[in-house]
């Protein structure tokens, strides 16, 4: 992670922001491992705390995710900023995806099916039509091992997963890594890098759900500025996946070239993909394919609160989802009902449905190649208006 650069210019983007006292504040950080509880099976499931400048990150061993990440406002008041559970029945009862690392292709595939190197493989329809997220058992569903946790200036936690050749119906023994890194200038890295046995197709990426205002504020993110630094985005169908267009975002509701409140045009039922996706759901193209440096993919600020996260990755694409299919039956931390429109995810990735998908670049991997995606999680607090 040391040595990644960002591409193009945050700062353009962003207003007036300052760093909390909590933040920022040079000292080193704390990394702490602990028993989380047990799966059905027996097997034991940990959870490790990185702390360090003001924030706290938990991450659990089921599904590589990120439980909380608390984060100080204006204020320096802090508050858990993603969606999650208390205790691990939660994730094992209703897991929602919440936090979690997905894998091994994130998002959606066309019919479950795609053919590489003349070859036809079959996936679960995990999604009416459709496979999503890597199957009914993905990475988000599978116990991950701790292969090493460290404290110091950058506390880290490097988890791992060895995907069997044809799980799920994907070729190749596929060896994943996660890591999650927090510094003490407000930024959470998370890069995953995968190797494989055989050509088969990868997308990993984090699936946090997140809110600014604090999980448990009891506040929608429709009062959240995004700004996504894209000008296309890539249309869906009615099982939404991508028609293969790549379409201007200029004079739609998907223009967040400016920053706009997300609450703005998200019930425009003019236009056919808001009523498609009930609202956001869709893959913003940000470069053409992965670039070798992480370069902003979207920002968002909480006006009330003051917190604001940019996102910065090496993909093209970003999936914005707004929380559209919350239906207040999850209870999370905090004892509140998630309904739609509680959080957001911004998921960097390559696109939806590219296997399938020509014109979309390629999601190939092939033996003696090493994946790699790093996102960057930035956090500041503007300042009182």
């Amino acid at each position: 992670m040391e040595g990644t650069r960002m591409r193009g210019s945050i700062t353009a983007l962003a207003c007036a922001c300052v760093l909390p006292a909590s933040l920022g504040t040079a000292q080193a950080g704390d990394a702490k491992r602990s028993p989380f509880g047990t799966l059905p099976d027996g097997r034991a499931v940990e959870e490790v705390t990185l702390a360090n400048g003001g924030l706290t990150a938990r991450i659990l061993t089921w599904g590589a995710l990120l439980r909380t990440l608390e984060v100080p406002d204006r204020t320096g008041r802090a508050a858990d900023v993603v969606l999650g559970y208390t205790d691990l029945a939660g994730y094992l009862k209703a897991p929602n995806y919440f936090g979690v690392s997905v894998g091994r292709y994130a998002n959606r595939i066309r019919a479950g099916r795609f053919t590489l190197d003349g070859r036809d493989y079959t996936l679960a329809r995990n999604d009416g039509p459709n496979a999503l997220h890597g199957g009914r058992e993905g990475f988000d569903k599978r116990l991950w091992t701790i292969t090493a946790v460290r404290e110091g200036a950058t506390p880290s936690v490097t988890l791992h997963y060895v995907s069997a050749d044809g799980e799920e119906g994907y070729p190749g023994a596929l060896t994943a890594n996660v890591t999650y890194a927090l510094d003490a200038g407000g930024t959470l890295t998370v890069e995953y890098t995968a190797t494989t046995t055989k050509p088969t197709i990868v997308n990993l990426t984090n699936h946090s759900f997140f809110n600014l205002a604090g999980e448990g504020s009891g506040r929608t993110i429709l009062d959240h500025i995004l700004t996504i630094p894209a000008e296309r985005y890539t249309p869906v169908d009615e099982t939404l996946i991508p028609t293969g267009e790549i379409a201007p975002v200029a004079g739609t509701p998907f223009d967040f070239r400016k920053a706009t409140p997300i609450g703005a045009r998200i019930r425009d039922g003019r236009d056919p993909q808001i009523v498609r996706g009930r609202g956001y759901d869709h893959n913003f193209v940000v470069t053409p394919a992965p670039t070798p440096d992480t370069h902003l993919v979207a920002r968002v600020e909480d006006p009330a609160s003051g917190r604001v996260m940019e996102v910065a990755s090496n993909q093209p694409g970003v999936q914005f989802y707004a929380g559209n299919f919350l239906d207040a039956t999850a209870v999370g931390k905090s004892g509140l009902s998630y309904r739609q429109s509680d959080a957001l995810a911004l998921e960097p990735q390559v696109f939806p449905d590219t296997p399938n998908q020509p014109a979309f670049g390629t999601a190939r991997l092939d033996p003696g190649a090493t994946y790699r995606n790093v996102i960057t999680y930035r956090f500041s607090a503007g300042a009182a208006k």
